[in-house]
């Protein structure tokens, strides 16, 4: 598909009321560009160009994994001449032009778009919509017989227009190449002194060449000005993304409360409850159970497994059927393995639970490596950390770790030890020992009671 696309993204977004440029602003855990670039990328266009002004080396930082090249609009005279700085980049065929601030926009439209002017043999194409509520947008003018003759920006707009003109420009358009020569035709509007690339419409509609406006869903092309409208557009993205997986066999007890990624997976008969966030590379398995208020980021989860209540899930994998919570915390790099148990108030580190391993409560595991089947008393802590340097716990399988025990790193407890209750682990633990470190009882007697007698004394 002989297709090049220009993104427009060098305005300076004022009434964001933000340091940030516009298109960083983020939905869903993604700048509003990054869901403009991943709906082009999927029609495998021969380049894709961002013109980009505001904030440019920002923008440029944030993108510089994806497949993009970047023109620079060095002064800010509106999208017509943005087009002139990015044409000379442009290899022949169509060219496709959208706003980087539209984040709702489909591969699906945008090929409905392609179909429609190959198959309509145009010189230019664009996507319009018709919403009475809607201001802001450009009115799409035709002549007596229907035909497109020009788009007059909203503000240069008369009323008596505005009732007779319904249709408005959604701001993605198509053209031929060749025709991209009439963009020097455009004039500088004299009030704003701006080019208007819309202004190349009513240019080519004095032309032989054909030209026709498509509709489409409005909520597909809206863009993005404000806050305001930000929080506008992430609703309707989030209420698509959440549509699409329960037509796939996830439940959602309460979608109004529900947060989820569009980079997020999650597995057939998964039942996820409310005020729950999924973020980022996230992927959930089948047959899930996951509580309110647990976000997971950037993790995987395998099938069968529950998430209680309150539980915090960081850039870590948590194997088949383990239960984790209520209110644990799995920090980067944690494995929890297969039917393991991370109980309340635990809080993994950098380490690997091993099959059927349970940590059931209070208890801070870091830079450990534990083996299967062993069990971590309450209170449990690996002292990983010597001010300069972090070091690793070893624990191998089979193992009784008693409650309120420190084992400090580095130090390895062998296979079927056991680490008595109280007791601070400083050196090795050979296999099937017992480890126990505590201070001398003593019992006074009659301490109470003396006690008493020097108070009132």
């Amino acid at each position: 598909m002989n297709v090049s696309v220009v993104i427009l993204a060098a305005g300076l977004g004022k009434r964001m009321k933000s340091r940030t440029p516009k298109v960083l602003h983020e939905a869903l855990g993604k700048p509003m560009l990054h869901h403009v670039i991943d709906a082009v990328k999927s029609l495998n266009p021969a380049k894709i160009i961002v013109v980009v002004g505001n904030g440019a080396d920002e923008v440029e930082n944030r993108f510089r994994a994806e497949p993009v090249s970047f023109v620079l609009q060095k002064k800010l005279l509106g999208t017509g001449d943005a087009v002139v700085t990015a044409r000379k980049h442009l290899k022949n065929g169509s060219v496709l032009i959208l706003n980087g601030d539209g984040p709702l926009i489909t591969t699906k439209t945008l090929k409905g778009l392609l179909t429609k002017h190959r198959r309509d043999k145009n010189t230019m194409s664009f996507l319009s919509f018709k919403d009475d509520g809607l201001s802001g947008y450009g009115r799409v003018f035709r002549d007596e017989r229907g035909k497109v003759s020009r788009i007059v920006e909203d503000k240069h707009v008369k009323d008596a227009e505005r009732a007779k003109f319904q249709e408005l420009n959604g701001g993605v358009y198509l053209i031929e190449s060749d025709a991209l020569q009439n963009m020097d035709a455009i004039e500088k509007n004299s009030k704003s002194g701006e080019y208007y690339l819309t202004d190349i419409v009513g240019i080519l509609s004095q032309s032989t060449g054909k030209l026709n406006a498509y509709e489409c869903p409005p909520e597909d092309i809206l863009g993005v000005n404000s806050r305001q409208d930000l929080f506008h557009v992430a609703t309707i993205m989030r209420k698509r993304i959440l549509s699409n997986w329960m037509n796939k066999g996830v439940t959602f007890i309460d979608p109004n409360t529900t947060i989820v990624h569009t980079s997020v997976s999650i597995g057939r008969d998964t039942v996820i409850y409310p005020n729950t966030h999924l973020e980022g590379a996230t992927s959930i398995g089948g047959n899930c159970t996951i509580y309110p208020g647990s976000r997971i980021n950037n993790s995987s989860i395998g099938d069968g497994v529950v998430i209680k209540d309150n539980s915090l899930i960081e850039d870590s994998k948590v194997r088949d059927r383990a239960i984790i919570g209520p209110m644990a915390h799995l920090r980067p790099h944690s494995v929890i393995g297969r039917d393991a148990r991370i109980g309340n108030f635990v809080e993994i580190k950098k380490s690997t639970i091993g099959d059927g391993t349970k940590a059931s409560h209070l208890s801070y595991l870091g830079d450990a490596r534990i083996g299967a089947d062993v069990n971590i008393g309450a209170g449990t802590i690996t002292c990983n950390y010597d001010g300069t340097h972090k070091f690793q716990t070893n624990i191998q399988p089979g193992v009784f770790i008693g409650s309120d025990s420190q084992l400090v790193a580095p130090v390895t407890v062998g296979k079927g030890a056991y680490v008595a209750a109280g007791s601070t682990v400083t050196r090795n633990v050979p296999a099937n020992a017992l480890a126990i470190s505590r201070s001398g009882q003593k019992n006074l007697k009659d301490w109470v009671k003396k006690r008493k007698l020097l108070k009132k004394g």
